[in-house]
């Protein structure tokens, strides 16, 4: 059965974004080495699963990007999920407006590899209090933030986490990756 794999950038104190709604990274730890990992990763899965907004920043930025990369982006299924998107432009997108729960089952059902959550925070806490999230893969990056918007924010249930894996960059930025205890 697919798996959903959640694939989140996030300062040393739990950040996703700053207090202004930018995602504050330090643009130099994005080097070459974690580029080819991100095709990697992409590699191993066959759809992207996104929230409203996140989809709206990729369709807009992607289709207009080169590389490997961007070819993985722009060429990999993706469902959005989204009651109020009523249309979706960029390639080998579909809009799943229906139950959350039942959609993801869906998508498990079908034959493929697994799926992945890039950004998304509200979409994947959703998945997350449903208990729909196989794999959490942190990109801690090396810089405290101090305010913003947190991953687990106004998240009150306790997932019990097992450590299966850790990637450190020579950027200093740590890959951890966890799955549900």
């Amino acid at each position: 059965m697919r798996e959903v794999i959640l694939s989140m950038f996030v300062s040393v104190d739990g950040y996703i974004e700053n207090s202004t709604g930018q995602q504050d990274w330090n643009i130099d730890a994005f080097d070459d080495e974690m580029e080819r990992h991100v095709g990697e990763q992409l590699g191993e899965v066959d759809a992207l699963l996104l929230g409203r907004r996140t989809y709206e920043l990729f369709a807009q930025a992607w289709p207009t990007e080169t590389g490997e990369v961007a070819d993985k982006m722009n060429g990999i299924d993706k469902v959005v999920f989204s009651r109020t998107l009523k249309s979706a432009a960029w390639h080998n997108t579909r809009i799943a407006a229906g139950d959350v729960a039942e959609e993801i089952a869906e998508l498990r059902r079908l034959p493929g590899k697994d799926m992945l959550i890039y950004g998304s925070a509200e979409f994947a806490r959703d998945l997350m209090r449903l208990g729909l999230i196989d794999e959490y893969r942190l990109w801690v990056h090396p810089v405290v933030l101090g305010d913003g918007k947190q991953l687990f924010e106004n998240f009150k249930d306790r997932i019990d986490l097992k450590l299966v894996d850790t990637r450190v960059f020579d950027t200093g930025v740590c890959i951890l990756r966890y799955r549900p205890a």
